[in-house]
């Protein structure tokens, strides 16, 4: 069932539309049609479940869209809406009107040169002359360390600029994920590639980060990393440490999904001078004795296990919500676009996703939002670093 929520004010406007259909094509042309309520979109935004990544279903979207109008957007690890979630079917989001700009590139075969990748996607932010400005990136979620994707990308845009956005995802399988480009005339389906999308608008944007995560135990010093490839933790080899802090069997390794289960609750916070970035413990290698986690773990940085509960864990969306909101200088929201890291959709369950829907509700009301649960977080506000896990951010529009 199409489910959809739309705003109109001062000749801009936003919507989005949700639909579970088991037809990729009908799927595409019920959430399309509930999304776009206006005059022709700038932008539509497409993010869908593996399974429903089909040429079919996007040339069901671009039938409705005009000759301008971008299409970007990625395969997940399940999607979100103000009206529902969902592990399989899509969410479109657009918006268009008066003071709009969107400008886009795309990056190929990212894998091997994620800073030059970064650059590249940011390139198209100067095609964007508009008050207000950020750049959205969509990126491969298996691509390696996309810390150097956002090195990249900050380069170009400078410290002015927000950068948000989120990794595509495959319903955690690790396996391939898949990003959307092109317009009316067609859609690209890609892999090991990055979409960069030029925000320009001449009402103010606004982005809010935030995971609900605390420290527990004692400080350790990442002795010895390379990127998301932890070897040791104060001096020992950091697959032992956490087997021992875990209270685990080695024999866990044999099960892959068993020790994520076991790690998920207990990521690791690296310590900010904005507090704690999150990095999902995603696999131990038991010839070198390392962790590996999905983004880069510096050598040298200050760590520890990190934890939290059900409550904190869902509020943290309406926080970050709260926090895009603070941003828009009084106005009111238009729309918003949600990041969400799927491996807080496991820890929470469904019971905890439906709790942090409804902190989301509450924190925008009266909004369209649309998202989905990534491999991976864009985001930053201030300085140069800007890649998290475990985190929602949100992108709101005046």
């Amino acid at each position: 069932m199409d489910r959809s929520v739309s705003t109109h004010r001062d000749g801009r406007w936003f919507g989005t539309g949700h639909s579970t259909l088991t037809d990729p094509g009908a799927a595409g042309a019920e959430a399309a049609a509930a999304a776009i309520t206006g005059n022709d979109p700038v932008v539509v935004f497409v993010f869908c479940s593996v399974g429903h990544h089909t040429a079919e279903m996007l040339d069901a979207v671009r039938e409705r869209v005009a000759a301008d109008t971008v299409i970007v957007g990625c395969s997940t690890s399940g999607q979100l809406s103000g009206g529902a979630t969902s592990k399989d079917g899509v969410v479109v989001a657009a918006w268009g009107g008066t003071g709009f700009a969107v400008r886009t590139h795309v990056s190929r075969d990212i894998s091997n040169r994620l800073r030059d990748s970064g650059v590249e996607a940011a390139s198209c932010l100067g095609a964007v002359d508009h008050p207000h400005r950020a750049l959205l990136m969509l990126g491969d979620g298996l691509a390696g360390n996309h810390h150097e994707i956002v090195r990249g990308a900050f380069s170009v845009a400078g410290a002015a600029v927000p950068l948000v956005g989120g990794c595509a995802g495959d319903q955690l399988t690790f396996t391939r994920t898949y990003q959307f480009h092109g317009g009316r005339d067609g859609v690209e389906i890609l892999s090991d590639a990055l979409v960069g999308v030029a925000i320009g608008s001449d009402a103010p944007l606004g982005v809010g980060i935030a995971h609900g995560w605390r420290k527990t135990g004692s400080a350790m010093i990442v002795t010895r990393s390379r990127g998301g490839r932890v070897h040791e933790l104060d001096g020992e080899p950091a697959l032992d440490v956490l087997l021992r802090l875990f209270g685990l069997e080695e024999s866990i390794l044999d099960d892959p999904d068993a020790f994520r289960q076991a790690t998920f609750p207990h990521p690791l916070g690296l310590s900010r001078r904005s507090g704690e970035d999150i990095r999902v413990i995603h696999d131990g290698d038991r010839s070198d004795r390392s962790v590996i986690c999905l983004a880069d773990v510096p050598e040298g940085a200050l760590a520890w296990l990190m934890e939290t509960d059900p409550g904190a864990l869902a509020a943290a969306a309406g926080q970050s919500g709260r926090q895009a909101l603070d941003m828009l200088a009084g106005r009111s929201a238009l729309g918003s676009l949600v990041f969400d890291c799927s491996a807080r959709r496991v820890t929470l369950g469904e019971d905890g996703v439906g709790r942090e829907r409804d902190g989301l509700l509450e924190a925008l009301p009266d909004v369209p939002f649309a998202g989905f649960y990534t491999n991976g977080e864009f985001a930053r506000v201030r300085g140069a670093l800007g890649m998290h896990h475990f985190t929602v951010v949100t992108l709101a529009l005046a």
